[in-house]
């Protein structure tokens, strides 16, 4: 057995100076819990407040934009190009990024506005954004975006977006319309067909990299973008630039405010031309007035005149109240209505209804309208689809205006009898010559078609609603409108080798204060060949300085559209025997052989 002195020995050895159970313990615990709360605190951050943590750290090194697809093309009927996209560079900035490299906006602002030919005062504003994405100029020339990359201005760079172009320029600006800033339609097609031809837009992201320099990523986020589907349209572009060009002429050499045309194919009502003047350049439409983007075709009503004599004549005929034959005294040139004096253009004694139409004569077509009665007078207005828009696929359309049929009276069928008391729009007007050809009234479109991914989708029409008029009343009212060219106030517009028919119209306009004393519309409405028609066409021009008649002003320049047209389309002129063909409505082409034999060419 060990002495008590070795245990002593011992229990120094095992127990050193200061040793206590319990403090190790109370260590132990500390560092247990201090492992313990720190696992939490990991756990914390790496999983649970993962999502978040990584968010903010990709807030800091990229930001999101959202990317615009190439929008469709726009075609005209031959698929020549109206509207197309480009890729350009765009400038952008953040200013978030500039701050925390400490530039001096001051200097960033005046090198780049004069880069870009902006105002310095704004591109500074830009710059003091508390955002970290601004647009300082988009859609810039390729020589700009140099001029910006050489500047080296941290937390400014490039990316590439798509622009409207219009390689035609002016050419069917107003049906076109134009595109802003962010890639939203603002005019014309352009606007109506927004869904259909913007595509679908993708995120994408700009992100800054180890030196904290910015770059696009070229991958999307989510989705991809969608391009946009092609406006096929039924405007030939060959057609427009002729009436366009003559249009402008006749607005030059007569002095006038402005003008507007448009032009059908009468059997479906489709627009094969639309003008208005003043124009503009689409591709600039900024740099115009915004009086010069209104599509006056569509947008403008106006009292028709004696263009709507037809509407008259269709009534008269068809309610058999007046036979072409029937004899008019016109008075010698006036007559007292309702406490005012309508006069005619010239005196004018008996006429028949034939003559009064070709003369244009006032005082015979309101006796013919008087004997018709008001009621089958406001039947064919309303059938020919005035008082109501004509659902055209484009923006604006004015319904014109028209007196509800509970207050039409005796005074309102002999005032519109000769085209005042009513408004309509060119567009309108030409419709319903288009309607008493093809017996019923269509819809008039431009855009026939869709293109998606290479397949052409048709857009759906509704069907025409037959005009309240037999095919005798429409036959003879043909007759009675080739007349008008033929020995009337129209022979101007007549074209060499085909068969014209139509109406002019001189009407004053009105004002707040009543009929203006020099304010005048001089238009011409007609249809060629008229024995089996491929153009029906308006042309009006607003407030001319030269002698107002449509006779004089307006039929000629319908004449030299439908001249050049008809060559283009391929439809021979027409030997004498076969317009004599008693189908006027829808003859029978005359053999083409024989034509070019009879003409002098070789069979």
């Amino acid at each position: 057995m060990s002495s008590p002195r070795v245990e002593r020995r011992l229990r120094r050895t095992r127990q050193p100076e200061g040793y206590s159970p319990a403090r190790l313990v109370a260590v132990v615990v500390i560092l247990g819990a201090w492992m313990v709360i720190l696992g939490a605190r990991l756990h914390h951050l790496q999983v649970s407040r993962y999502d978040f943590y990584q968010e903010a750290a990709r807030r800091q090194q990229e930001r999101r934009i959202e990317e615009h697809p190439p929008r469709g093309l726009i075609l005209d009927a031959r698929g020549r190009e109206l509207a197309v996209s480009v890729e350009v560079p765009t400038v952008f900035a953040d200013p978030e990024l500039m701050r925390e490299r400490e530039v001096d906006r001051d200097d960033a602002a005046r090198r780049l506005a004069e880069s870009l030919s902006l105002d310095t005062a704004r591109v500074r504003r830009l710059l003091d954004d508390p955002s970290s994405f601004v647009y300082v100029k988009r859609r810039v020339g390729h020589d700009e975006a140099r001029r910006v990359e050489e500047l080296g201005i941290a937390g400014v760079g490039l990316l590439s977006e798509n622009r409207r172009v219009y390689p035609m320029g002016r050419v069917a600006a107003h049906v076109l319309g134009f595109v802003g800033h962010d890639n939203r339609g603002l005019a014309g097609l352009e606007s109506r067909y927004q869904a259909e031809i913007a595509g679908k837009p993708a995120l994408r992201r700009v992100r800054l990299d180890a030196a904290r320099n910015m770059m696009v990523v070229p991958t999307a986020l989510g989705p991809q973008a969608q391009p946009g589907a092609d406006l096929l349209l039924t405007i030939d572009a060959r057609i427009q630039h002729i009436v366009e060009r003559e249009l402008e002429r006749a607005v030059r050499q007569t002095g006038s405010r402005a003008g507007s045309a448009v032009f059908l194919d009468p059997r479906d009502s489709a627009i094969l031309a639309m003008a208005s003047l003043p124009s503009f350049d689409p591709n600039s439409f900024r740099d115009f007035e915004a009086r010069t983007w209104r599509n006056r075709a569509v947008m403008d009503a106006y009292e028709p005149g004696s263009t709507f004599k037809m509407i008259t004549a269709a009534a008269a005929l068809e309610s058999l109240a007046v036979h072409p034959d029937d004899r008019f005294d016109c008075e010698m040139g006036g007559v007292s209505l309702d406490r005012a004096y309508i006069r005619d253009h010239k005196p004018f004694g008996v006429l028949t209804f034939r003559e009064v139409l070709a003369n244009s004569s006032n005082v015979g077509m309101i006796k013919a309208a008087l004997r018709t009665g008001s009621e089958p007078f406001v039947d064919q207005v309303t059938g020919f689809g005035f008082g109501v828009p004509t659902g055209v696929d484009l923006p604006g359309e004015s319904a014109g205006i028209v007196r509800p049929r509970e207050r039409w009276n005796t005074m309102s069928t002999a005032y519109a009898s000769f085209g005042h008391g009513i408004s309509v729009t060119p567009l309108q007007l030409a419709n319903a010559y288009a309607a008493l050809l093809s017996g019923e009234v269509h819809r008039p479109y431009v855009v026939r078609a869709l293109r998606r991914d290479g397949k052409v989708q048709p857009v759906a029409r509704p069907a025409g609603q037959p005009l309240r008029l037999s095919e005798k009343t429409r036959r003879e009212l043909i007759r009675l409108l080739e007349h008008v060219v033929e020995e009337g106030t129209g022979r101007r517009a007549a074209v060499e080798g085909y068969r014209v028919a139509g109406k002019t119209g001189t009407a004053e306009k009105s004002s707040s204060e009543g009929m203006s004393e020099t304010g005048r519309v001089a238009s011409f409405v007609g249809f060629a060949p008229s024995r089996g028609p491929r153009l029906v066409g308006l042309v009006m021009l607003d407030e001319p300085a030269a002698t107002p008649s449509g006779g004089l002003l307006a039929a000629p320049v319908f004449a030299e559209v439908a001249r050049e047209s008809l060559i283009y389309l391929g439809i021979a002129p027409v030997l004498e025997e076969w317009q004599q063909a008693d189908n006027v409505l829808r003859p029978e082409s005359p053999p083409r052989r024989m034509v070019l034999a009879r003409a002098g060419g070789s069979p």
